[in-house]
């Protein structure tokens, strides 16, 4: 039996093809909001359950309660709301229980939303309590400093799918859920990534791969920092990977059209809660998941898990230690397997790999495969 999504049913707030003509036809008669790439991307993950059981932006007191008690509703766990901000000039303008539109200044009308909500939120407080630092210099909380002053909340209602790069990999959470069930796949491993997968990603999701029917390669591609490798170039790298490394009937890729926050303990949570709607009953937790920066313990965000009840929950994380490729061993290890000196350890800096790509030197095996190092090594001598 297939995992129940979170709250217990999967939303969809698209509107059916029956009604799109006319309620578009009033929407554009609405008073209308911008959103940003950000906040459309929030908006397609709502429509497609994604997010579920929200469906809309969310309001004052979830919003309280997802930051004091890492909580909603009854007893549902959420870490970090999800909030539609505007300046006070608009706000004035929309009352209460009024329908407005929502446009992206790229791709136009999107859908409405039905305004239930009006509040304000202290963003050093939200900041603290979401990414545990006020500082500017962590990306999530330089976003939160530029939102505006003005929270709207209420359910929305969305005309069309956001459509991205790599759309034939962006499967929503009905999909997946489908594909796992025709492929007779009952315990389904999740594993999150924003950079290309390494020997030592390799290993876990191997790892973990014994013990489940099936792996799901779900790379994180809403919005990320600048510096972040390109979608296109990470999506080359998993496919090679996956053509050349993975049993194929044991894995599928898909992507997840969801905005990274960097919000390390608290978004680990977040991304085990999306892999749930999406179907998956498992869940890899690595090293310092979802952090930047100096900003997280290294297991923080497996420690956290400890503060919730598995049964509210319902997905079972994986923990997994720092890994690496042992010279002394002759394959990859971990600290809890691998008994030798860091020195017999091949483990690269992020800085060192930029280094090497840029000079045109191809990475040594024990940390990428071949096929992945080329792929990145043409990327950073173009770039």
């Amino acid at each position: 039996m297939a995992i129940e999504p979170h709250g217990g049913k999967l939303v969809n707030r698209f509107v059916s093809d029956e009604e799109k003509l006319s309620k578009i036809d009033y929407a554009t008669k609405l008073k209308k909001i911008i959103l940003d790439e950000y906040l459309s991307f929030d908006l397609d993950c709502i429509a497609k359950g994604i997010f579920s059981p929200l469906e809309g932006f969310m309001g004052e007191e979830e919003t309280y309660s997802s930051l004091e008690t890492m909580h909603i509703r009854k007893s549902i766990p959420w870490t970090i709301p999800i909030l539609l901000d505007i300046s006070h000039n608009l706000a004035d303008s929309i009352e209460i229980s009024e329908t407005i539109s929502l446009y992206s200044s790229e791709n136009g009308l999107l859908g409405t939303m039905e305004v239930r909500e009006k509040f304000q939120l202290d963003k050093r407080y939200f900041a603290e309590k979401v990414y545990g630092t006020t500082d500017e210099q962590h990306p999530g909380v330089k976003r939160t400093y530029s939102l505006g002053d003005i929270f709207l909340a209420g359910p929305v209602e969305v005309f069309d799918k956001k459509v991205i790069e790599f759309e034939e990999y962006n499967l929503p959470p009905q999909q997946t859920r489908t594909i796992f069930e025709e492929r007779g796949w009952k315990r389904i491993v999740a594993f999150q990534t924003r950079n290309p997968i390494h020997r030592a990603h390799e290993y876990l999701t191997k790892c973990a791969l014994e013990i489940c029917d099936g792996l799901l390669i779900h790379p994180l591609m809403g919005t990320t920092k600048s510096d972040d490798i390109p979608g296109n170039i990470r999506m080359e790298c998993y496919k090679a990977l996956i053509d050349n490394y993975y049993p194929k009937d044991h894995v599928l890729l898909s992507i997840m059209p969801v905005n990274m926050r960097y919000a390390g303990p608290k978004e680990a949570i977040m991304h085990a809660i999306v892999r749930k709607n999406y179907g998956c009953t498992h869940f890899i937790v690595g090293r310092d998941h979802a952090g930047v920066g100096n900003y997280y313990g290294t297991y923080d965000a497996q420690k956290i898990f400890d503060r919730f009840n598995p049964e509210e929950l319902k997905i079972t994380p994986l923990f997994f230690d720092h890994t690496f490729y042992c010279q002394a061993c002759g394959n990859m290890a971990s600290i809890k397997t691998c008994p030798h000196d860091t020195s017999k350890h091949v483990v690269l800096s992020g800085t060192k790999v930029r280094e090497m790509l840029k000079k045109g030197e191809v990475l040594p095996e024990e940390f990428t495969r071949k096929e992945v190092s080329v792929v990145l090594t043409k990327w950073a001598q173009n770039g």
